[in-house]
């Protein structure tokens, strides 16, 4: 009798974890456009927004790290519990803190959503447990519809940050981000036994660390460039360089999401024909030209204009590098490869922020735009020439 129950136990998991991302994406969607201007609202320069967002990220890839052992001990659904009450904490700091100091506390719980849904205490585990609910000959289709679930998510809450018009309306608009932090809590808890590892172990060894370096260097390389224009900044920097305000960066961020979206479902299905790593680089290599001229754009409209058709490609790589990152590593040790790369790709992409601000502040407006094109395009070239003959478990299986 336990046998027809498996695939329907399965699925039940893979549907919860859905539901996670998409409440989970909605929020960050909607504090990615909004972060900036509500730390501005509260009376931080350029500077000191920049400082908050690369707290924001390294407090991210280290919470990674950390949710990955704590897993390895109290399993997976009480840590994604705890990472949705730490993002409830965030969105309560950010719409009741009045000074610098208390703000940057949010950014300190690794739940700020100051770039993606892809970085963070969940990430870790909730990629490792989505490997484990699907069957291997499906898994690159079900990390692209995990993606695709976030980018229409990260759409609606692009919209939604289009309306806070002022310090009020953003306040309220971060409680809205707190409570659905405690529901995805909610969510974690409700998923089966079969979401936690195969075996509990060490998060990862020290044999998968040594395989995963070089992979992880290049990840590094990526996310430094990466860190320079996460969504973020460029929301403040097109706030500064040409004035935009709140309702047209929602919208013109909710645009991006709904490409990053339709891509997501396409790199799936490409990843099925021409392999995981020739999408990463083969999509990324016109998107990363595109992000060069972003700063030679003599108006707003053309300026999101570029960033739209760049979009439209740059994060084709996401499903892709997930699927394969969990797919080269033994099950027991998913979240930990996935929480060490993470780690990795965040102290690169940490730095980021920081120097945006910088240069924001400065008036060297394009050098930003202009470092991350260059780098992300030798980690592209870098990537292919060393791992393109390494394919992933289930590729390997067909």
């Amino acid at each position: 009798m336990s046998e027809p129950l498996v695939p329907s136990l399965m699925s039940r998991d893979f549907a919860l974890i859905l539901a996670a991302r998409l409440l989970r994406a909605f929020g960050f969607g909607l504090a990615a456009v909004l972060v900036g201007l509500h730390l501005e609202r509260r009376g931080l320069n350029a500077g000191a927004i920049g400082l908050v967002l690369t707290i924001g990220l390294l407090s991210a890839a280290i919470a990674g790290v950390i949710a990955a052992a704590v897993s390895s001990r109290i399993g997976r659904r009480y840590t994604l519990a705890g990472a949705g009450v730490l993002m409830a904490i965030a969105g309560l700091d950010l719409a009741l803190a009045n000074s610098a100091l208390l703000l940057a506390v949010a950014a300190a719980t690794g739940m700020l959503g100051a770039a993606s849904v892809d970085l963070g205490p969940f990430a870790s585990i909730e990629q490792a447990a989505l490997a484990e609910s699907v069957e291997p000959g499906r898994r690159n289709l079900a990390f692209a519809r995990y993606s695709l679930t976030g980018g229409l998510a990260a759409a609606a809450g692009g919209l939604l940050a289009g309306t806070a018009t002022d310090l009020n309306r953003g306040r309220l608009l971060f409680g809205v981000y707190a409570l659905v932090g405690l529901v995805t809590a909610v969510l974690a808890i409700l998923l089966s036994p079969r979401a936690e590892a195969p075996v509990r172990a060490a998060a990862i060894s020290a044999t998968e660390i040594r395989k995963l370096a070089p992979l992880s260097a290049l990840f590094a390389i990526d996310a430094l460039g990466g860190g320079l224009v996460v969504n973020a900044v460029i929301a403040y920097w097109l706030h500064v360089r040409f004035g935009a305000p709140a309702n047209v960066l929602g919208p013109a961020f909710a645009a991006i999401a709904l490409l990053q979206a339709a891509s997501y479902e396409a790199s799936g299905r490409l990843a099925n024909r021409i392999g995981l790593i020739r999408t990463m680089v083969f999509t990324h290599i016109p998107s990363n030209i595109l992000l060069l001229l972003v700063p030679l754009s003599p108006s707003l409209p053309w300026a999101i204009g570029l960033l739209l058709g760049r979009f439209s490609l740059s994060q084709m790589d996401v499903p892709a590098r997930q699927a394969y990152i969990v797919s080269i590593v033994p099950p027991a040790e998913r979240a930990g490869a996935v929480a060490f790369t993470g780690l990795v790709r965040g102290l690169g992409q940490a730095g980021g922020p920081i120097l945006s601000g910088a240069a924001i502040q400065s008036a060297a407006l394009g050098l930003p735009f202009f470092l991350a094109g260059a780098l992300k395009l030798v980690y592209d070239l870098s990537l292919y020439a060393a791992f393109r003959s390494r394919r992933a478990e289930h590729e390997t299986m067909r």
